[in-house]
This record gives C-alpha cells, structure tokens and sequence, in this order.
C-alpha cells in the first residue's frame, strides 16, 4: 500500500471513530465500506473489528454508567452464536463476491434503519398485550444479525438500532449499551476467525493516530452536535462508501 492508501486509510478510522464517540455507533458504518475499498475484503473487516472494538472500550470506560446489563444479555446471546457462521463465509467467499456482500449488507441494513426510523416507539408507551414477548423475539433476532453482519462485514450496529427504534429503547441508554455490545462482538469476531489483521509499521501508526485523534474530536463534538444531524451524516457517508464498495466488487467479480 501507498502513503496515500495509508492516509486515506487512516481518515476513515479518524471519521469512523470521531462518529462513534459523538453519537455512539457510526465506526463500521462509516469506516468499514471505505477500509474494505482501500485494503482487500477479508484483511479490511479485519480491521475494522480490531478498531472498532478498541473505539467502543474506550466510549465504554466514559459511559458505562448508563449499560443496561439485561438487554445487553438478551442481544449478545443469539450475537456471539451467530459469530461462527459469519466467520465461515467470510474466509470462504472470494474477494469480489465478498465486497459485494459487506457492501450489500450495509445498503441493506441502513434501508432497514431508515424505514423503521419513521415508526419509532416512543421511549415511554405501553407495550401492550404479547409486547414483551414480542421485544424479546425482536431482541434475539437483532442480536443475530448484529453478530452475523459484524463478522462478515464489520457492521453490527444496523441490527440493534432497528431494535432501539422498535422498542423505544431511549438514546442515552441504548448509546452506552452498544458500546459493550460492540466490544465482546470484536472480540469475539477476532477470536472466530483465528487472525488479526495486517498492515505495514507505517500504516500501524497511521491508523493509531487517527483511532486517538478521531475519540478525541468525538469527545469535543459529543455535546455539540444535534443528535439528528450526527446520523444524517453517519448514513449519508456510509451509503456512499457502501455503493462504492459495491460497485468495486461487482467490476471484479
């Protein structure tokens, strides 16, 4: 890889990083699209899963006050089961097939998102007859795709944030339980598929640099950027590194 490829390898992990401790989620969103263009597939989920788990121990430290345990509990059960299937098709898809894939899922997910952000449950209303149950089903499916799409495309957060939406989980809560949820995925993504990823001396100072810079940012703007603009700008980024990737794959397939 060039010094350019470096660099710009780097700002994604800045931007991915600086998101995720301003509004808490956006690293693989943001960064793992234009990680997976820069380096190759497999070795780019890599990374992102390295990054983003070191991103969401550090966010964890400053807000774990807020962690609620028993959903954290109900998400990363079906999570780290689904791990191992992830882990499979990552190391057994090609290259192009598998940028088509992380990109796809992105796509994918963000449209979820997007759609049932217009039917939010207000944090305080009623469950009904069957709600809890249902939150519970909804729960254990959102944990499996979260630990599906993490090991395969680096993105977890899609899956839980269709979840907060659907339940009404409030912001500041569901912001600080994410942080665990994303750590022990890393993890165990990590462990699921037996490396680490690899890139030159240069390019391990490069993106160390930009993980610290990018938390430190995010600690500065965490107060001062509208909640809503924040994801705006998570999903416009993340829709456009997600096509290009999309695009890259399809070209080399």
């Amino acid at each position: 890889m060039t010094l350019l490829h470096l660099t710009a390898l780097a700002a994604a992990v800045l931007v991915g990083a600086g998101t995720q401790r301003a509004t808490g989620l956006g690293f693989a969103l943001v960064a793992s699209p234009f990680v997976v263009l820069l380096t190759d597939p497999f070795n780019g989920v890599l990374l992102v899963n390295l990054c983003g788990t070191l991103t969401a121990l550090v966010v964890l430290v400053q807000v774990w006050r807020d962690v609620d345990v028993r959903r954290a509990g109900l998400l990363l059960g079906p999570a780290v089961v689904a791990v191992l299937p992830g882990a499979w098709v990552a190391r057994n898809l090609p290259g192009p097939a598998l940028s088509v894939v992380v990109g796809g899922l992105v796509l994918a997910a963000l449209a979820v998102v997007l759609v049932r952000g217009r039917t939010r449950r207000p944090a305080d209303a009623p469950t009904g007859p069957g709600g809890a149950a249902r939150d519970v089903r909804a729960g254990l499916l959102a944990g499996a795709g979260s630990g599906f799409m993490n090991v395969t495309a680096g993105v977890g957060g899609p899956a839980i944030t269709v979840y907060a939406i659907s339940t009404g989980w409030p912001q500041r809560s569901f912001a600080a339980t994410a942080q665990l949820i994303f750590a022990t995925l890393g993890v165990a993504s990590l462990l699921a598929k037996g490396s680490l990823p690899s890139l030159p001396a240069a390019g391990w100072a490069l993106v160390g640099a930009g993980l610290t810079v990018g938390i430190l940012v995010g600690n500065r703007l965490s107060d001062r950027i509208p909640a809503r603009r924040a994801r705006q700008a998570v999903v416009a980024l993340a829709l456009t590194g997600a096509a290009i990737t999309v695009v890259k794959g399809v070209v080399q397939l």
